[in-house]
């Protein structure tokens, strides 16, 4: 028997369509040629790719080869040698870095726990249709406020609201109980890293309640009218409707505020100087540690400043995962 010829099948090279009427062919296996409009389009974002390149890539490169670095430069010679982990080690077996990482986390729970509570406060009460508050718009204004405040400027006034001999707030307290009180709240370690929460609570609760408050508003209102139907109260409502649906919400705003919180630098490093001894110590952070080593002549060593900014990175890193894990919906 003869075998039959199978014939190739031959790649089609264009295909016919019809759209709106009409019969239009488009090549196939071809790359359509950009034109000189969507050409325009890559350079109006060339600037942008090249700034973030330049200043956020390399950077970021940059640091973590230098963490392998002993790096030593004076304005008479410069000394480069390679070290390895070297310096990750001297990191993580300082004790200052750990006292300093537990300042951090300590004033970050604090601040994180305060800022929520009055966040969601605040939400329950404007959202509420009993309360009907009028004017949310004024209020959302005037608790983000202080988040548009430069922090040099808080860190000044606070100092001065806070002082042990002519603070207004000492003041106030000696009015309200009728004689003279006077506690020094930026020298007692305690007090001093409080102050530091507290006023890290007043500046970013407004920009956690907006968050939260949209994050309300989004929320369809046929479940609360269907709850209302079955019978369910206010509590209940909010603790089976919006609590659930708020999730994304919140895990974005605890996620920045990891970040934000564990990054914390400037009130500190303004209210307090290394000679206020136990106050200094108790409010010292992170990025402080960081900076002394990156920044400071005297101890310069721009190695260890790099890897310890790749710790806490990694440290930020997994406790941010650890946030989505407990965020995510039992149904993922």
């Amino acid at each position: 028997m003869a075998k039959a010829k199978k014939e190739k099948q031959k790649p089609l090279k264009s295909v016919t369509i019809e759209t709106a009427g009409e019969l239009k062919e488009i090549q196939l296996g071809k790359r359509s040629k950009l034109n000189r409009r969507e050409k325009m389009g890559y350079l109006f974002v060339l600037p942008y790719v090249v700034a973030f390149l330049v200043f956020s890539i390399y950077p970021v490169l940059r640091s973590f080869w230098l963490s392998f670095l002993n790096y030593e430069s004076t304005p008479l010679y410069t000394d480069i040698k390679f070290v390895g982990l070297d310096k990750y080690k001297m990191v993580l077996t300082d004790e200052i870095f750990w006292s300093s990482l537990g300042n951090t986390a300590i004033i970050w729970l604090v601040n994180i726990v305060l800022q929520l509570g009055l966040a969601f406060l605040l939400t329950i009460i404007f959202s509420d249709i009993k309360y009907k508050v009028r004017g949310i718009g004024i209020y959302r204004a005037i608790y983000y406020l202080p988040n548009i405040i430069a922090a040099t400027s808080i860190a000044f006034l606070f100092k001065f609201l806070l002082d042990g001999d002519y603070g207004s707030v000492n003041q106030i307290i000696s009015s309200i109980i009728g004689r003279t009180f006077r506690f020094k709240w930026l020298v007692e370690p305690l007090s001093a890293r409080m102050s530091i929460s507290l006023i890290q609570t007043w500046m970013w609760f407004g920009n956690s309640f907006i968050m939260l408050m949209a994050g309300v508003m989004g929320i369809n209102s046929d479940y609360y009218e269907a709850a209302a139907i079955d019978g369910a109260g206010r509590w209940k409502m909010f603790t089976k409707i919006t609590l659930p649906l708020l999730k994304p919400i919140m895990l974005y705003v605890g996620v920045t505020s990891l970040i934000g919180g564990l990054q914390l630098f400037d009130l500190p490093q303004l209210m307090f100087k290394a000679g206020d001894g136990g106050a200094y110590r108790a409010t010292r952070t992170v990025i402080m540690y960081l900076y002394k080593f990156g920044f400071d002549i005297q101890v310069m060593d721009v190695g260890r400043a790099a890897a310890t900014a790749y710790i806490l990175f990694f440290i930020i890193l997994v406790f941010s995962i650890i946030q989505f894990i407990l965020m995510r919906d039992k149904e993922d």
